[in-house]
């Protein structure tokens, strides 16, 4: 059961997500209006630090902690994101720090940019 609320709660915050700010849907009462991914231009202040907690390399996916992205205008928290290049996830392993970019591409959070913790 839980499992099926997740899953329909991903689905809604997703369809609100793609809604225009003139919906009805889109107000003020939107408490996560700011975890909205809003791309601006690329730059190497606009690297973020996260810690990976799951590669899937099936899935093209890496769930990642981390600290805010800026160039996303989005707050620290724990998520999954696409990655532009498919061998970044042999390089990726769970609990290392790294050092990434990530961009809003059609929608789709996707790592465009990935350096090793130093």
């Amino acid at each position: 059961m839980k499992r099926q609320h997740g899953i329909i709660t991903a689905a809604l915050a997703t369809i609100f997500s793609l809604l225009p700010a003139t919906s009805p849907f889109a107000g003020s009462q939107d408490e996560h209006a700011g975890h909205r991914a809003q791309s601006t231009p690329a730059s190497e202040s606009s690297l973020s630090e996260g810690v990976v907690r799951k590669a899937d390399k099936a899935a093209g996916k890496v769930t990642i902690a981390h600290g805010p992205l800026p160039n996303l205008k989005m707050p620290a928290m724990t998520m999954v994101f696409r990655v532009k290049d498919a061998a970044w996830l042999d390089r990726m392993q769970v609990d290392s720090t790294i050092r990434f970019q990530a961009e809003s591409i059609n929608g789709v959070l996707t790592i465009v940019h990935l350096e090793s913790a130093k």
